[in-house]
């Protein structure tokens, strides 16, 4: 059997970083995961991975196999001499395919490279290409790929793997030694092993000195009983009496008494029984999950040397912000080169706002089609929208909006959809981005860049200045939906020149009560240079109604100078849940079926 086929590869990290960080992994500086490949695991059918080698923070919706990924590491990496599988395990029960779990290692001591032991599996890994090549050379790193196998009789299997070691039918697996070196840290779900000095713990990795405590372990663990055995001889007494008459009148060989004392198999005292104690006392293992996911993290920084890797599920889970930003510091994600390897999973934008694109991957799960795991980057578009929403790289569906008012725009429309017995569009995964104003076509290059991302792209932009068109072709070929307003018409003009008479008098009535009186006129007058006051606009609203003219009047009055009459969030959900959804079925034929387009694209599954 040959390397496992290459589906999928993330975009290397920038050149220059690519290169210095070779240079320290080439030195043999940091121990990492160089590729990931997954087979016929859980919800995974494929997946091939080249991971960074610091932080790697896997996002993506519900089930998407972010935690799956974090499982087949621990799994294929961790010293374990067997571990627990079940059909369950296998991708779509289907045990025939057994599950496959590789994974290429770098930056290995001069132990791993021995040519004695290890000479048959080593191969290379090709940082510009990030592929394993199967023979070693002398300008690519020198790797070792570790192997787990479950068939269908649930028995795991870890070896190593080459192509030419297969050919030769040549089986070895790591030493036990070598496998307790690279085993990852998890952190999380076993504080209490990590605060004490149990074998593989934190604790174990940040020096070499050992509590040689042996006898006098096995002398506490004797006073214990002996301790116990005379408190409990006076509480049982009555309890006692009678069992000893039981057993003699039974001929059962008991000596002259009977005594309550602990069992000496079930009180054992051993290494992992010496645990961190606080200066009073307290055992920190009873810690809060935050105090204590902070306090391993730490942990794990002080013990790099030794244990270079890290797992870490839900990163946020039991911690303030200031506190998941602290964690975060700890695990290097501020620093260069990176002291260690860390998987993360999180739907936290506190978490993602501050990584860079370069540590955040977004994990897709797609029917029918293989896992794509892809790398954010460092992009300008898409570190922007990190910093502004990082909200909407945990959706599943994202609107691209201009700015502000479509914003509130769309917030509203929902509102209102919902009040009529819709669903939420929050609710189905959906999020917003404000790209703040400016050119339409940063819009649409935003959106093209997200849609590469595997997410469900709609822009939402005014038509008064048109997108270059290429860009805007770009981002409908690359599957992306959008909503044009006529040509020349911004948002306001399209609500003014749209709605029946009755949603303008709404519109007019409602810039009155958020602006007041005199600024509505001011902005009319100065407008009509002078010719119409807003006393004479509701005046001919009884009479004639709106003309076309007038109505472009008041959309470029409701628009004008820094006082805009609804140009902000809150003022245009308003607008839209309150006088735009109930008016839509008078509105203007075009407007109308644009609207409904927009619902029937936020209503979608995407799946």
């Amino acid at each position: 059997m040959g390397m496992l086929p290459h589906r999928h590869h993330l975009v290397p990290l920038g050149q220059v970083r690519c290169n210095q960080l070779a240079t320290v992994v080439q030195g043999g500086l940091v121990i990492r995961i160089c590729r990931v490949e997954i087979r016929n695991f859980r919800s995974i059918q494929h997946l091939d991975w080249a991971p960074s080698w610091g932080i790697n923070c896997l996002i993506g919706p519900g089930d998407s196999g972010k935690t799956s990924i974090l499982d087949a590491i621990d799994l294929c990496l961790g010293a374990r001499r067997s571990a627990p599988f079940n059909d369950t395990d296998f991708y779509n029960l289907d045990v025939a395919n057994p599950i496959s779990i590789s994974l290429t290692i770098g930056g290995l001591p001069d132990s791993l490279k021995n040519l004695d032991t290890y000479g048959d599996f080593l191969r290379a890994y090709d940082s510009a290409t990030q592929l394993v090549e199967d023979e070693p050379r002398f300008d690519a790193e020198t790797v070792l790929t570790l192997r787990l196998t479950v068939a269908s009789d649930l028995e795991p299997t870890w070896l190593l793997y080459s192509d030419r070691a297969e050919t030769l039918g040549v089986e070895r697996g790591l030493s036990w030694k070598d496998r307790t070196a690279l085993t990852p840290a998890r952190i999380g779900g076993v504080t209490n092993t990590n605060l004490s000095w149990a074998r593989g713990s934190v604790l174990n990795r940040i020096t070499d000195e050992r509590p040689e405590l042996g006898a006098e372990l096995a002398s506490a663990a004797r006073e214990a009983r002996a301790s116990f055995g005379r408190q409990a001889g006076t509480q049982l007494a009555a309890t006692l009496e009678r069992a000893h008459a039981t057993a003699v009148s039974l001929g059962v060989p008991v000596g002259a008494a009977v005594q309550a004392l602990l069992d000496a198999h079930a009180v054992s005292i051993r290494d992992g029984a010496i645990a961190l104690h606080s200066e009073s006392g307290i055992p920190l293992r009873s810690l809060g999950t935050g105090s204590s996911r902070l306090l391993i993290a730490g942990l794990q920084r002080a013990a790099t040397e030794a244990a270079p890797i890290a797992l870490i599920d839900e990163v946020e889970f039991g911690l303030e912000p200031h506190r998941l930003v602290r964690l975060l510091h700890a695990l290097g994600a501020k620093e260069f080169p990176p002291p260690q390897q860390v998987f993360m999973t999180t739907h936290s934008p506190v978490a993602l706002r501050e990584l860079s694109g370069d540590q955040i991957f977004v994990v897709k799960r797609s029917v029918g089609q293989p896992h794509q795991v892809q790398k954010v980057g460092s992009a300008n578009e898409l570190q922007g929208a990190i910093r502004a929403t990082p909200e909407a790289f945990l959706a599943k569906s994202i609107i691209v909006c201009e700015g502000a008012s479509e914003v509130g725009f769309v917030r509203g429309l929902d509102l209102y959809w919902q009040s009529q017995n819709g669903p939420s569009f929050y609710a189905a995964g959906g999020a917003l981005i404000d790209v703040t104003g400016g050119s339409p076509d940063r819009c649409f290059a935003r959106g093209t860049a997200l849609i590469g991302l595997g997410y469900r792209v709609y822009v939402l932009v005014d038509s008064d200045v048109p997108p270059t068109p290429a860009i805007r072709q770009a981002f409908l070929d690359a599957g992306g939906s959008s909503c044009a307003w006529l040509a020349g018409r911004a948002l306001e003009d399209e609500l003014f020149l749209s709605l029946p008479t009755t949603g303008v008098d709404a519109l007019l009535g409602r810039a009155v009560d958020l602006n007041e009186r005199e600024l509505v006129d001011d902005h009319i007058r100065s407008t009509s240079s002078g010719a119409v006051r807003l006393a004479s606009v509701e005046n001919a609203s009884l009479v004639d109604g709106y003309s076309p003219d007038m109505r472009a009047m008041l959309a470029s009055a409701s628009r004008r100078g820094k006082n805009s009459w609804f140009k902000s969030v809150t003022k245009f959900e308003g607008v839209a849940r309150d006088i735009v959804g109930p008016h839509l079925s008078g509105c203007d034929e075009g407007f109308r079926t644009k609207i409904e387009a927009l619902r029937r694209w936020m209503h979608a599954t995407g799946d």
